[in-house]
Parts: structure tokens; C-alpha cells; sequence
């Protein structure tokens, strides 16, 4: 929620909080539910409904887009407790990292170097990136991959979808559907640094053309870094209604969180060498000039999602969805302030005195809401698809001071602002099969966006954007097991809230050009593709943060994106599986300008910041006997910059990090269906390495007539060996 919270103004609005009455009250119902294992004697042909409320923005085979698809059956040995970035950093291309050193609280994903504000994320086809940050807090979310049926992550421009443009990557999440079966799960996992995790699942099985299921979550971890503690609350209700041709579903869910602050990093080389755990959030001085740490410098904020999906099969040819959304969220951080000016904050001083210690909580209050639809034709040869959306974005941002030094405040608001925005798109994708080897593919979308905010740090903002997004491709289909496609996509994307704070507000436009091979034979699944993306106006990170500890960012001009991906699955055996990844890019900012000791000069070609040249990952499975799968996971995440000058100064140290991951699922079958065992022993080889950190410079203009560029670097450390352990119960 950081990056959420910036000085910006108000605009008054009445805000409906009804909805908010629909947390999960279905999950008391639990005790009730009827367990039958029976199933339904008439088979209902709705298997391929289950799809559609994600297909209208999923890449097809026979689409020519980049892409690879989780299932949840991938991502349920490792569901420890640990976040969805994190589950995902063995996928190509993909770089995590954590605030707390151990993939709990806050955690990030960055695919081809494009951080998580350029990375279109959706839940059901409903956008999930904040609105103004364009950023996605999986915090607010715990425990997620839990209700996960599966994940597609299309890398480059990839196919139309709702909400930001893509920029590096689209993450679309499909949650659990229907089950004809009931079922109760019951999962506890607990590990290093007190990490914890109860999860509660369940589902009705289908009766009467009704289903409902369901999860309750909480987890709590100390952290690898001091004080970053994280006490999370979760949930996931889903109520189903279905028919041969009739899909009608309710889905509430969000959660709770409250963290104690540690987006700062480590500063101090010294510190990071023998203190690597050091937290400098919430740290301050006495009267005596004792260092203390405020205790309560934490993060909290509550999200709620209310999604309603129609899909209909209206004849063997035409299936549509439609959908309302509805996503409340407010929440705050806390922190300490030592000898503030009490004039900033709109406060009387004290005996004359403006200095001040105080307290501050940066408040962000905000409703977004919407619909989206599509409508699928498709035949033996073509498939045509229309959709689009319309959504709006309300939000208020505020701070209050709650303490100083020597008095109390009235409740105050020191800063008091607002940010509306809306979003339409339509858009149009064909697929069509010339031969049975070629296949042709267009996708065409329009997005309006209207965009109007207040901030202290800026003047009044009343946007409108307007982006034409084509992309096109062809399939080729050379014999059973070769593959070939090509493909071209324009994006176009605006500015972020932080970025008109920032004086960046050029709106970017990408130029997305990929050319692939997919291999598919019994032993040997391969794909291997290069990509060119050409950027104008790229927003690029600065490698600085911000008061709150968010990415800067600046608009770098031309720059491009040159690599090659291969992934693939190989089984050596019956037995033995490797799924290794590998990532080999050029990433180029052209013709940088930079402000060095006073002058601005012209750095030429410099390497665009967090974009490592070369990324491995692999995945090497071993199946001894039925139900025990031990799995060794491998990481390598080559040296990359923290900023755009190619400064030695700003490198960030390459890392090879392992993890072994075991589990057993004991089928009982009497009473209880069957207990799962799991284990998971991050960082085996107990690397020290930062995966993350941050650069910055400015001009020294006291120690001559010339101003000296100083740098500077902050870096976040990962735990060394650390481990979790897990046990569930399947009824």
C-alpha cells in the first residue's frame, strides 16, 4: 500500500460501505454443510464455462503470444505461507524479491526488468493494479495462491486485456471454480523466523445446480529483518450457480494486514556487512541520544473484492461473459518523525519553539468499480472475440498527526486530496485457421483514459489519453511436434500519480516484436523465442525512492529490450523431470542525459536499471514413489544496475540461490481422504544476497564552486537457510 500514499487532494464524495457487511458471514455456515461424496448422476456439459470468465485475456496454443501457464497443482507443494511473486520467481525472465528478507508481507515481481507497475495483472479478468500507483500489493491479498486454479504469465505486450497496459508482462489469475465434489481442507504450516500459516477450506460439492466453497486464512511471520513483523488476515468465499449452459458466480474476498515497516533497506556498507538484519524504520533519538525504535511504525490497511460473473453458452457457436466488480480499501501507515517542523503540518508551535517530534498517520481511503464483458464466436476455423470494460477509480489520500513531543493535536488533516480516474476499452481478437498448419491472429484495442487528481505536489490534473493497442501474429504448425510464431504489439501507457509528483508525465509507447519455436514431443516440451521491445519514453527507474520508499521514475527517451527466452521440460524418466529457464537480454536506455557535477551530458547507450543481462531457472523433480515428490529449485539472477549511468557504484551483485522442496500426500481414504506433508528449505546453501536496493545522487554544492555528484546505495538482504514445514488434512 506504500506507494499508494502521497500528499494529494480532496474531493468530496458519498461512499457506499454496505458491501462491507458481505465479509465472509458464509464461512459460519461451514458446520452445516452436508460432505457427500456422492456425485451427480446427470453430467452437466459446463466444463468449458469454467474458462471463459478468463479466456477473453488468455493467450490460446495456437496464438502466436509468449507465455507459460501454472497450475495450482505446481504451486501447492511450495503454498507455505510464503506470496505469490514468490511462488512465481522460477518462471522465465522472472526476478522477486521481499521487504522482510523471507517472502512474507511485502513482496515484488519484475519480468524482462519491468517492475509491477508495468506488469497487467488480473483476477478473473477483473484488473487488479491500482488504479493511480498501477502498482499490485499481494499483501493485501494473504494467503491467494490458496484459491488459485491456475496462473497464465504472458511476457511482452501479449494479447488485450482490461486495465494498465502491459509493459513487461500480464499475470492473469483465474481462481477455484465449481467442484462436483464436496470437500474440507484444514492446513497448518509453521517455520524460521516464526512464520506461520492456518488455512480452512471448503466446498459443498454440486447439488441442485448449487455450489459453494470457500478459505479462511492467517498468517504471521517475525521476519528475517528486525521488526518486520506481518499478521495478515485473509479470505475467500464462492457461491456457484450452474447449468448445461449457465454459469452464474459470486465471489467476495480480500483480507487484512499489518506490517511493521522495512521498505528502507540498509544504508550503511558496514551495517550490511555484520548487522544484516538492521531495520532503520521507526528509529530515533532520545533526549540522552539513545537510539530507540518507534514501536509502532507498521503499515496497515484492509481490501475487499466483490466480483459477479453471467457466463452463458448460447448455441454451440456463441458463449458470452459479462461481470461487475467492486473493490473497497482503506487503510494507512504510521510513523515516527524526529525535530519535524510543526508549520508543515499545519501545527502551533510549542513556547515558540516550531521543532518537534511527532507522530503521522498518511491515510488512503478508495473505491474502484465496474463491469466488463466479451462475447466469443467461434467454429472449427475462426475464433472471434469482442469484449471490453468500463471502470472507475476513486480515491482519497490524507494525513493526520496524532502525537507531538509536547502536546496532543486536535484531529487534524495536514494534507487533504484526491484522485479520480476512468478507464474504457474495447477490443477485438481473431483467430483464424487458414490451413490446418497456419493460423492467422489479430487483436485490436481502443482505451480511453480520464484521469483527475489534486496533490501539493503538482499542479491539477485533468488528463484524457487516448491509445490505439494493435498486435497481430501467425502460428505455423510445421509438423506434430514443431512449432513456429511471430508476432507484433503496440502498447501505450500513462503516467503513474508518483510520476506527475515527479515531473514525469510523458505517456510511453511500445513497440513489441517476438519470434518463437515451441518443440512438443513425449519426452520434451521446449520453447525457445527472442524478443525486441522498443520503447519511446520508456518510464525507466532513477534507482531513488521517495519518502515512503517507492521506485522514482523518468522518462528515458529511446531505449529497447533485446533477449532470448528458452524453457523447457524434459523427463529423463518416468521418474525425473527438469524444467530448466534461461533469459539472455540486451537492455538500452539511447542517448541517456544526466546531470553530472552541474552539467547535464549526454551518457550515450547506458544499461537500463533492475535488468539483468542473464536469468536461469530450473526445476528438478524427482518421483521416488507414488506421492512423494522432492524437488531441488535453482535460481541465478545475473549483476544488473540500480540506476541508468552505469555507475560501478550502483551494481548490484549477482546470486545463485537454491531450495529443496518435499512432499508426500498419504492416501487414507477412511474418513479423512488423505493427509499431505510438506517441506520447504529455502536458500539451502545459506547465501548471503541482496535481491533488491536502491541507488541515488545529488549535487554537493558546499564543498567548492563546482557541484560534485555524490552517490549513494541502500540495499534489502535475503535470509540466509530458512525453513518451512506443513501439514494438511483433505476430507
Amino acid at each position: 500500500m506504500k506507494t499508494l500514499f502521497k500528499k494529494n487532494g480532496l474531493m468530496p464524495k458519498t461512499k457506499s460501505r454496505y458491501f462491507s457487511c458481505l465479509l465472509p458471514f458464509a464461512f459460519y455456515l461451514l458446520p452445516f454443510v452436508s460432505f457427500s461424496q456422492e456425485t451427480q448422476k446427470d453430467s452437466l456439459k459446463t466444463t468449458e464455462l469454467k474458462e471463459v470468465t478468463v479466456s477473453s485475456v488468455r493467450a490460446k496454443d495456437k496464438n502466436p503470444i509468449t507465455y507459460t501457464n501454472v497450475s495450482k497443482e505446481e504451486i501447492a507443494p511450495r503454498n507455505l505461507g510464503q506470496d505469490v511473486p514468490v511462488l512465481l520467481q522460477y518462471l522465465p525472465s522472472v526476478v522477486s524479491t521481499t521487504d522482510a528478507g523471507n517472502g512474507v508481507g511485502y513482496t515484488y515481481m519484475r519480468v524482462r526488468g519491468s517492475d509491477g507497475s508495468r506488469i497487467n495483472v488480473t483476477l478473473n479478468g477483473i484488473p487488479f493494479n491500482d488504479s493511480e500507483s498501477q502498482g499490485t500489493f499481494f499483501v493485501n491479498l494473504p494467503d491467494f495462491a490458496s484459491s488459485l486454479e491456475s496462473v497464465q504469465l504472458q511476457r511482452g505486450v501479449g494479447t488485450s486485456t482490461n486495465g494498465a497496459g502491459a509493459f513487461g508482462a500480464s499475470l492473469n489469475m483465474a481462481t477455484k471454480s465449481y467442484q462436483e465434489k464436496s470437500y474440507a481442507e484444514i492446513s497448518n504450516s509453521y517455520g524460521s523466523f516464526n512464520t506461520r500459516k492456518h488455512t480452512l477450506s471448503f466446498g459443498t460439492g454440486l447439488h441442485n445446480n448449487f455450489e459453494m466453497n470457500g478459505r479462511i486464512s492467517n498468517i504471521a511471520s517475525d521476519g528475517f529483518i528486525d521488526r518486520a513483523t506481518s499478521n495478515m488476515f485473509g479470505y475467500f468465499f464462492n457461491a456457484n450457480y450452474v447449468k448445461e449452459s449457465t454459469l452464474v458466480k459470486f465471489m467476495a474476498f480480500g483480507g487484512k494486514e499489518k506490517t511493521y515497516q522495512a521498505w528502507y533497506g540498509i544504508e550503511d556498507p558496514e551495517k550490511l556487512r555484520n548487522d544484516r538484519t538492521f531495520n532503520p524504520a521507526g528509529m530515533y533519538f532520545d533526549e540522552f541520544g539513545n537510539m530507540k525504535f518507534y514501536n509502532n511504525e507498521t503499515d496497515n490497511y484492509w481490501q475487499n473484492h466483490f466480483q459477479l460473473h453471467w457466463t452463458e453458452k448460447w448455441t454451440e457457436k456463441w458463449i458470452s461473459n459479462a461481470a461487475l466488480h467492486y473493490t473497497i480499501g482503506k487503510g494507512y501507515f504510521e510513523q515516527y518523525k524526529e525535530d519535524a517542523d510543526l508549520t508543515d503540518y499545519n501545527l502551533p508551535d510549542f513556547n515558540g519553539n516550531p521543532i518537534s517530534d511527532l507522530v503521522r498517520k498518511r491515510w488512503l481511503d478508495n473505491d474502484f468499480f465496474g463491469a466488463t464483458f466479451s462475447l466469443n464466436y467461434k467454429t472449427a476455423k475462426t475464433d472471434l472475440l469482442f469484449g471490453g470494460a468500463a471502470n472507475r477509480y476513486l480515491g482519497l489520500h490524507y494525513g493526520e498527526v496524532v502525537w507531538t513531543q509536547n502536546y496532543i493535536p486536535n484531529p487534524n488533516r495536514y494534507y487533504d486530496n484526491y484522485g479520480n480516474k476512468d478507464d474504457v476499452n474495447f477490443y477485438t481478437k481473431a483467430s483464424y485457421n487458414v490451413t490446418n498448419k497456419l493460423n492467422l491472429f489479430a487483436d485490436l484495442q481502443y482505451r480511453m483514459v480520464f484521469y483527475d487528481a489534486t496533490s501539493v505536489k503538482f499542479d491539477d490534473v485533468n488528463d484524457t489519453f487516448r491509445f490505439f493497442n494493435p498486435k497481430a501474429g501467425l502460428n505455423y504448425q510445421l509438423n506434430t511436434k514443431n512449432a513456429f510464431y511471430g508476432y507484433f504489439g503496440i502498447a501505450n501507457k500513462e503516467s503513474r500519480r508518483d510520476d506527475y509528483e515527479n515531473g514525469a508525465v510523458k505517456p510511453e509507447r511500445l513497440f513489441d516484436y517476438e519470434l518463437g519455436w515451441k518443440y512438443n514431443s513425449k519426452k520434451v516440451k521446449l520453447s525457445a523465442n527472442a524478443f525486441y521491445m522498443r520503447y519511446n519514453d520508456q518510464l525507466v527507474m532513477t534507482g531513488a525512492l521517495n519518502d515512503v520508499g517507492s521506485p522514482i521514475f523518468t522518462n528515458s527517451g529511446k531505449s529497447y529490450r533485446l533477449g532470448l527466452e528458452v524453457e523447457s521440460t524434459i523427463a529423463i524418466t518416468n521418474k525425473l523431470i527438469l524444467n530448466p529457464n534461461i533469459t539472455l537480454s540486451q537492455n538500452q536506455n539511447k542517448d541517456f542525459y544526466f546531470q553530472r557535477d552541474g552539467v547535464v551530458q549526454n551518457l550515450g547507450n547506458t544499461n537500463i536499471a533492475y535488468s539483468p543481462n542473464f536469468i536461469f531457472g530450473n526445476r528438478f523433480t524427482y518421483l521416488p514413489v507414488k506421492g512423494l515428490q522432492l524437488s531441488l529449485l535453482s535460481k541465478f539472477v545475473g549483476e544488473q544496475y540500480m540506476g541508468n549511468i552505469d555507475s560501478e557504484n550502483s551494481i548490484l551483485d549477482s546470486y545463485f540461490i537454491n531450495d529443496f522442496n518435499a512432499s508426500y500426500d498419504w492416501q487414507i481414504n477412511k474418513g479423512i481422504q488423505s493427509i499431505v506433508f510438506s517441506a520447504l528449505v529455502n536458500n539451502i546453501f545459506n547465501v548471503e544476497y541482496e535481491s533488491n536496493g536502491y541507488f541515488y545522487t545529488y549535487d554537493d554544492t558546499w564543498s567548492g564552486p563546482t557541484p560534485v555528484t555524490i552517490e549513494g546505495t541502500g540495499y534489502y538482504p535475503q535470509a540466509g537457510i530458512n525453513f518451512l514445514f506443513g501439514m494438511s488434512l483433505k476430507f
